[in-house]
């Protein structure tokens, strides 16, 4: 919405500020975003009218089913789902309340099931979501349709190199439209293995107290690195690994909301270069990976998959961190202030057992909950929120870094201001305006 007098397409925050939500200003090279954002109960609401029901979300991988009757259940958008593989082998994603009552017809985690019944009443229904059985059938008149009475689905499901999305909106674009430039990015996950990836150990499972919308620029940040995680970075010099390069490389806005940053990979990526300390036994590995990825996608494209990290944001939620360890992380908005964070490892089919634990070693002891880097990045976001009790005094938080660079960097934030363009042509209606200054919003206070 454009930083003038006129608020009308904007909601209103609490009922106490209707101005402009996003302020672009690359004439002066500032861009802001009003606090409210992070704060408003009525603002979350919209996001979910207008993004979470309408845009692509990330379900899961097809390595999670890995036969017939393979089933996960999942929430998304705020909907119980059934993530499943039916007898023929098709990918489905029911929704996980039975058409009779309405109670969750699958109450387990995961498993492999022929057919789901709801403990409620009896329902039966096959792995693809046709209606078995009723107890009690007899009761029912002659007019009655077991064919409307199936599992209902997700409106739209579609798949890209293995990464499963959902789609509420039956009107959406499809999948690779909506990807655009982040398909690039999938694309150098899924080249990594001669025999695809998979999705290997658990579910790291965890909550922030926090606006979901920060998680999304916390994952595309790099100019936090060396600050939050100290720490981390002083325990892998102390382990001799050179650090000389640092967070370098450069961003990229990718369409539709999506951004990434790529840099320069010198610690601790499995198929990068070897470090003495691994032995070697990892070292003939990596030769043979390296050998075996340049001959299979060329010189060039291997030494940009083997050698350079990427953490990716698919807006509004997903976010791939090709590092360390692959992880693939959704986060739900549960409050204005509190998500629930899932995140799981890929990684390459038949990896050599030594690489494997030490990418799940990364997985755990970097990305994970109680890891190197996760803890820091919660706390951070969490005084963040905290911060934004202010939001009437100190009204905006500046997203300006790298705005008057031609060729932002990985430190720059690019990626996050193309999140918030699209973040905020949805929530308000109207595309951001690009503003030649930046006036003071009546009302603001």
């Amino acid at each position: 919405m454009a930083a003038t007098e006129d608020h009308a397409m904007n909601p209103s925050t609490n009922g106490t500020y209707s101005g402009p939500l996003v302020v672009d200003d690359p004439g002066r090279g500032r861009f802001k975003v009003h606090r409210s954002a992070m704060t408003s109960a009525e603002i979350l609401q919209r996001e979910r009218d207008v993004i979470f029901n309408r845009c692509w979300l990330y379900l899961g991988h097809e390595s999670e089913l890995h036969e017939p009757g393979s089933f996960k259940t999942r929430t998304v958008a705020g909907r119980p789902l059934i993530f499943a593989r039916d007898d023929a082998g098709k990918v489905r994603a029911f929704l996980n309340s039975c058409p009779h009552r309405g109670a969750q017809v699958c109450r387990e985690r995961e498993g492999c099931a022929k057919r789901f019944t709801c403990f409620y009443h009896g329902w039966t229904y096959s792995n693809a979501g046709e209606l078995l059985a009723i107890p009690g059938d007899e009761a029912y008149g002659p007019e009655f349709d077991r064919a409307d009475l199936v599992l209902g689905e997700a409106p739209r499901l579609e798949s890209y190199r293995g990464f499963v999305f959902v789609n509420f909106d039956r009107d959406a674009v499809d999948l690779v439209t909506y990807l655009a430039g982040a398909a690039e990015y999938l694309d150098l996950v899924a080249d990594q293995s001669p025999d695809g990836m998979e999705v290997v150990g658990g579910t790291q499972e965890y909550s922030i107290r926090a606006n979901w919308k920060l998680l999304v620029e916390n994952s595309i940040d790099g100019y936090h690195a060396l600050t939050t995680h100290a720490t981390y970075f002083t325990y892998l010099k102390d382990l001799g690994t050179d650090l000389s390069m640092g967070v370098s490389g450069t961003a990229r806005q990718l369409g539709n909301g999506h951004g990434v940053i790529e840099y320069l990979a010198p610690w601790g990526r499995p198929i990068a270069r070897w470090e003495p300390r691994w032995g070697e036994e990892v070292r003939r590995d990596l030769e043979r990976l390296r050998a075996e990825l340049f001959a299979r996608v060329g010189e060039e494209r291997g030494q940009r998959i083997a050698d350079r990290n990427r953490n990716m944001v698919i807006f509004p939620n997903l976010v791939v961190n090709d590092i360390m360890s692959i992880t693939i992380r959704t986060f739900e908005p549960v409050s204005p202030d509190y998500m629930t964070v899932s995140a799981w490892s890929l990684a390459p089919r038949g990896e050599a057992p030594e690489l494997r634990a030490r990418r799940l070693d990364s997985f755990l002891t970097f990305l994970g909950p109680g890891g190197f880097a996760t803890p820091d990045d919660i706390e951070a976001l969490e005084v963040c929120q905290r911060g934004f009790g202010t939001w009437r005094e100190l009204e905006w938080s500046d997203i300006s870094r790298g705005m008057t660079k031609e060729a932002p960097g990985a430190n720059d934030e690019l990626q996050m201001r193309s999140f918030w363009r699209r973040w905020n042509e949805l929530v308000t209606g109207a595309p951001t305006a690009v503003v030649g200054a930046t006036p003071t919003p009546a009302g603001a206070r």
